[in-house]
Parts: structure tokens; C-alpha cells; sequence
């Protein structure tokens, strides 16, 4: 008997291959868009969708595709006894849980901590060299997100090293780095983050942990392990977005100088620019989800338990929704809904947050810089989950009266 091939197997197998994600992955998504917007990995078992009103459509619906049993392929058919993050629950465990954490993150809070995050971010732009080549990662993007989070935690920016080794540990094909080294990194990190909870719930301080670990609204509390859980994840997920949403896109200006010249010419671009900047780089590039029962996408049905892979990246660039254009980059793109920070009831907790850092860093740049021109290749991480980039090698000129 000669089974049927599903939609889209032809082009799928290198949706898990690292290779694709160092190179260029835009061209085979504008293939999946066109010929088969929902794709069938007979491999690794899971549907690819890579249209923005399909994977929006995914994500506002956690009753029908949920997270709770993985988001990463390498999920598939692995089981929890408990969830790992915040991002693998559904309502209404995750309801009660972004409630409990959402108070750290109201605009408030976000725009009181605009003064600490100019002040490092203005420290890092005056060391940039002028008129001589510069890598962007080791320089800016890495420790810049990471001396925030230092600060969120309430412990030394100086410690951002650290953590930084643990934040690239927890992240799949960010590394090259041996299984035995990852794992005591995870480890390390997560005994660590567990002291700070519970050292914050005894002896709460000024800061945004306290203020989480210390919450009670209507008698209830998050637990020690939820509070640890959290800490992961805001310290993978606040610091490795945000850093490759500067690193990928100030190289894709240094790329484009008629795009960095309109932007100098008017500061009122910065807003719009840091919203194309996002939906440029797409920081996650693809989450999962399972569907909890027969469903239809596109006309195409899938079945209770069959895993579907939201592909971000793709969505962002999808033609229906930002037009024949979509594949240039416009730091005046205006509306722009784009899908960088999820949809739906997993949006984003940090977005307030990764908007204020892009746009103080590009006024900081504005102001002393000039030009920005590439100085060599862009070499992005093999990761299938984050938009990695590590190395953008450019030269900054400084510009006359600075």
C-alpha cells in the first residue's frame, strides 16, 4: 500500500537542521508560505506554520493548542512532572501564575528603571571605538541585557559573566559547548536562583525579586520553586532576546546606511525603528505547541496530539500581512504587527522592558555616532529556538561636535 506524502514533507527536513539557522533560513520560509503554509515533518513529527494569521490564530487559542506538553521539538513526547517554565502552562495554571509576576512588570515599574538602564547602556557607548572595527556581541549586546538583569536580581552587574555562561547553557544549539559542561551550568544556575528566592523571601529588598517572592494578592503567593522557575526564565529569556535584537539588528542598519541616515535625521523614528528592528531579527524563532483535539489550519486538519511548530520568523515576513515589502527592512513601518513577542495569553511579560533597552541604546548611538558600516561577516549561532548572533563586526564613526 503507498501512503499519501502530507503537505510540505519536501521541504521540512531542514526546518532540524542547525545549518539552516547559521546561514539564511528567509528563502525556505517564503517556500513554506507559499506551497505548503502548513507542512508536515514526517521525521521529528510536527506540523511547521509559517503564516502570521495561522500562528496567531495558534497562540490566542491555549485550549486548542496548548504548551503544557512541550514548546521545543525536542520536547516531543517528553513528559513533566512538573513544568519546567511558565511558558510550558496553560489556563488556568498560567493565568494564576502571570498574575502573581505581572505587578513586576506594569509600566511603572518599566519606566522607573529607564535611568539605571540609560546609565549602562551610555557607559558601554562611550567605550565603542570610533574609526576602527568594533564586534558588537562581546562589546554591547552580551553585556548590556545581562547587567538589567543583574539589577532586576538585585546582585552585582559585575556578575553578568556568569550568568551569561548559564543563560547560553539553557538555550538548545546556542553552543558548542560539551553535554557535561551544559548540564553542570543548568545545575549551577539553578541552585543558585533557588538561594536567591528563598534569601528573598526571608529578607525581602528593593527590587523587582522581592517585590514577586513577596506578592500575596487575595491570600495567594507564588511557591519557592515557581519563584525559582521564574528566575530561569527571566534571566534566559530577558537577556538572550534583547541581546539579539541588538546584535542582528544594528548589523542589518550598518548594512542598510540610508536607513541609519533617516533615523539620525529624525529621532521620531526611534519607536518605529525599534518595532522593525524586532520584527526583522525575530529574537525566538519558532515555539511549540500540541493541539489538545482535531483542529484545522489552512484547510488542513490536525489531529488531537499532533505537535504544530509556530514559525515566528516566518510569520513576520509574511506578504499578506506587511505586503509585497515585507523582505526589506523599513524602520518606518507603520502599523507593524509583527509576532516577535508571541500572541495571546503568552505574550511577552518582559516586552516593555526589551522596547525600552532597544530604544535607549539607539538614542545613545544616535548621539555619538555618525555612521556604522559592516567590518566583516555576520556569524549567527546553529540554534532553532533563538536568532543567535555570534559576531557583528562593524565600525562606528563618530559624529563632529561629540
Amino acid at each position: 500500500m503507498t501512503l499519501t506524502a502530507r503537505p510540505g514533507e519536501h521541504l521540512t527536513a531542514a526546518l532540524t537542521d542547525p545549518a539552516l539557522y547559521a546561514g539564511d533560513p528567509f528563502p525556505l520560509y517564503r517556500r513554506l508560505r507559499e506551497e505548503a503554509p502548513v507542512a508536515w515533518h514526517p521525521g521529528a513529527g510536527f506540523w511547521a506554520v509559517s503564516t502570521q494569521p495561522e500562528v496567531m490564530r495558534i497562540g490566542a487559542d491555549p485550549g486548542t493548542f496548548c504548551s503544557g506538553r512541550g514548546i521545543l521539538v525536542q520536547e516531543i513526547g517528553v513528559s513533566y512532572p512538573s513544568p519546567p517554565t511558565m511558558m510550558h502552562t496553560d489556563p488556568p495554571v498560567h493565568t494564576r501564575y502571570r498574575r502573581l509576576v505581572q505587578p513586576g512588570f506594569k509600566p511603572t515599574v518599566v519606566r522607573a528603571l529607564e535611568r539605571s538602564v540609560r546609565e549602562g547602556a551610555a557607559a558601554l557607548v562611550d567605550a565603542l571605538p570610533a574609526g576602527s572595527p568594533v564586534d558588537l556581541v562581546p562589546a554591547l549586546s552580551v553585556p548590556f541585557p545581562l547587567q538589567v538583569i543583574c539589577r532586576l536580581l538585585g546582585v552585582d552587574a559585575n556578575q553578568w559573566p556568569r550568568f551569561y555562561e548559564w543563560s547560553e547553557a539553557a538555550i538548545p544549539g546556542a553552543t558548542d559547548w560539551p553535554p557535561e559542561r551544559i548540564e553542570e551550568l543548568q545545575l549551577e544556575m539553578w541552585t543558585y536562583l533557588v538561594g536567591v528566592a528563598t534569601e528573598r523571601r526571608a529578607d525581602p529588598r528593593e527590587d523587582l525579586i522581592s517585590a514577586i517572592a513577596t506578592a500575596a494578592p487575595e491570600g495567594d503567593r507564588l511557591t519557592d520553586d515557581e519563584l525559582a522557575m521564574f528566575l530561569v526564565q527571566l534571566l534566559v529569556a530577558g537577556n538572550e532576546t534583547t541581546r539579539n535584537l541588538l546584535s542582528g539588528g544594528l548589523a542589518a542598519l550598518a548594512e542598510r546606511p540610508d536607513e541609519w541616515d533617516r533615523l539620525r535625521g529624525d529621532r521620531s523614528l526611534v519607536p518605529t525603528a525599534v518595532e522593525e528592528l524586532l520584527r526583522w531579527t525575530t529574537p525566538v524563532i519558532s515555539f511549540l505547541r500540541t493541539a489538545t483535539c482535531d483542529a484545522e489550519l489552512a484547510g488542513q486538519l490536525i489531529a488531537a496530539g499532533e505537535p504544530v511548530l509556530l514559525l515566528y520568523a516566518s510569520a513576520n515576513r509574511d506578504e499578506s500581512v506587511f505586503g509585497p515589502d515585507a523582505g526589506r527592512l523599513d524602520i518606518g513601518r507603520d502599523p507593524n504587527p509583527h509576532v516577535s513577542f508571541g500572541f495571546g495569553p503568552h505574550f511577552c511579560l518582559g516586552a516593555a522592558l526589551a522596547r525600552l533597552e532597544a530604544r535607549v541604546v539607539l538614542e545613545q548611538l544616535l548621539d555619538r555616532f555618525a555612521t556604522v558600516e559592516p567590518s566583516g561577516p555576520v556569524v549567527r549561532a546553529a540554534s532553532p529556538v533563538i536568532a543567535g548572533v555570534k559576531a557583528a563586526p562593524v565600525t562606528f564613526t563618530e559624529a563632529a561636535g561629540t
